[in-house]
């Protein structure tokens, strides 16, 4: 005899999707309080929000709501959804969500940390990079999660011609994407890094 009841599954799913949801936004929640406590401005020092920031190398890039470097989060998104679906397939889409947002909290956590900041003055384009205000960074985690959600019902070919138009795009407006953000952070080149200088 089973033990199933009418409608269980629909209010087990609806229990499940509430959990994965809380779990996700304690975890902003936290990552905002750590930035905090680490000292990052809660806004731009401008006193003021814009949507978005269309300045690179200006006092307000990293600061809004928006800037060139959305576009770069929202491929984590992307990426995210693919990987979290190869590895836990049978996981639900809530769990790895939840996942996700983890693993782009801690990079944003470590992108604020003072080794990082170096780093990218250093070895990237980001000559004056002081790092993210709190809205920025908090920000940057939602358009992950925008990402996320768009490769969970979009078509994989989609997906794939979005985030290669949003590379060619950034790559031409700024000279700088989220392919070559990660390889100037790896293995910095220095003909790219005077290419991008050129801007």
């Amino acid at each position: 005899m089973s033990d199933h009841i009418p409608g269980s599954s629909a209010v087990d799913n609806g229990h499940s999707t509430r959990f994965w949801l809380t779990i996700a936004a304690v975890l902003v929640l936290v990552q905002i309080v750590t930035l905090a406590l680490m000292g990052r401005i809660p806004i731009c020092e401008c006193g003021y929000i814009k949507l978005f920031e269309p300045g690179v190398n200006t006092a307000g890039n990293s600061q809004h709501i928006a800037d060139w470097y959305t576009p770069s989060h929202i491929i984590h998104g992307f990426l995210f959804y693919g990987l979290a679906k190869l590895v836990l397939p049978r996981a639900p889409v809530g769990a790895r969500l939840t996942l996700s947002i983890l693993v782009e909290a801690a990079w944003e956590l470590l992108e604020n940390s003072p080794i990082i900041i170096d780093r990218y003055r250093n070895a990237t384009m980001a000559v004056g990079y002081t790092g993210d205000s709190i809205l920025n960074s908090a920000m940057d985690t939602v358009a992950m999660v925008l990402g996320f959600l768009f490769a969970a019902r979009a078509p994989v070919w989609l997906t794939v011609a979005i985030a290669i138009g949003f590379e060619i795009v950034t790559a031409i407006v700024i000279r700088d994407n989220l392919t070559l953000n990660v390889l100037m952070l790896v293995w910095p080149v220095e003909a790219v890094k005077a290419w991008q200088a050129a801007l």
